[in-house]
Order: C-alpha cells, then sequence, then structure tokens
C-alpha cells in the first residue's frame, strides 16, 4: 500500500486540513477575541503543529517513493520562505513551539 493510500495517514492528513481551516478562518479576528478565545486559538495551533510533526515524521521514515517528494517539497518549501532548516523541517517545529510558548506566556501575563 502506498503511503497516501493507508487510511492512518489519509485521517491525520483530514484532520490537519480541518486544523488549519480553522485557524484561517479566525486569524483575522485574532487581536478582537478574548482572552479565552486567544488560548483556544492558540491551542489548536499546538494541535496543528503537533500532527504536522508527526505526519513529519512518517513521511522521514518511509521509503515511500510519494512520501519522500512529498518530504522533499517540504524542505524546499521552507528554504524558499527563508529558512534555514540545513534540510530539516523539525528545525522549523522546534522555532515554532518556541513562538507559540511566547505567545501563551504574554496571554497567561495579561
Amino acid at each position: 500500500m502506498s503511503f497516501f493510500g493507508s487510511e492512518i495517514v489519509k485521517n491525520e492528513l483530514n484532520e490537519i486540513k480541518l486544523l488549519q481551516e480553522q485557524l484561517s478562518s479566525n486569524v483575522l479576528s485574532y487581536y478582537s477575541m478574548t482572552r479565552q478565545q486567544k488560548v483556544d486559538y492558540i491551542k489548536v495551533l499546538e494541535d496543528l503543529l503537533e500532527k504536522q510533526k508527526v505526519l513529519y515524521a512518517r513521511l522521514s521514515l518511509s521509503d515511500d517513493p510519494s512520501a519522500i517528494e512529498m518530504k522533499e517539497r517540504l524542505n524546499e518549501s521552507v528554504k524558499m520562505m527563508g529558512v534555514d532548516v540545513d534540510k530539516n523541517v523539525n528545525n522549523v517545529f522546534s522555532q515554532l513551539e518556541k513562538v507559540i510558548e511566547t505567545v501563551k506566556m504574554d496571554l497567561h501575563e495579561s
């Protein structure tokens, strides 16, 4: 079975898509949200990041040509955004986790 034919991968991709849609539909109203709404929004962002990390790990472990190709495209996309990741998206994930933690700390202080 191909990487993207796996029910687990299909479910993960669907969950990622739903979380992305949820976040994108609310991103413009973030600054007008209540503190609790912002906390909830950040929680969804954390969930999305965790699912993306798991998917990337699966891509990295797979020898399926379609998975290898997707991983290479992700790495190239990150490089095109100007992020020096030494061809490793995990560095981007780590940077994003730090940003999320900073935002959470700011929310708790306000």
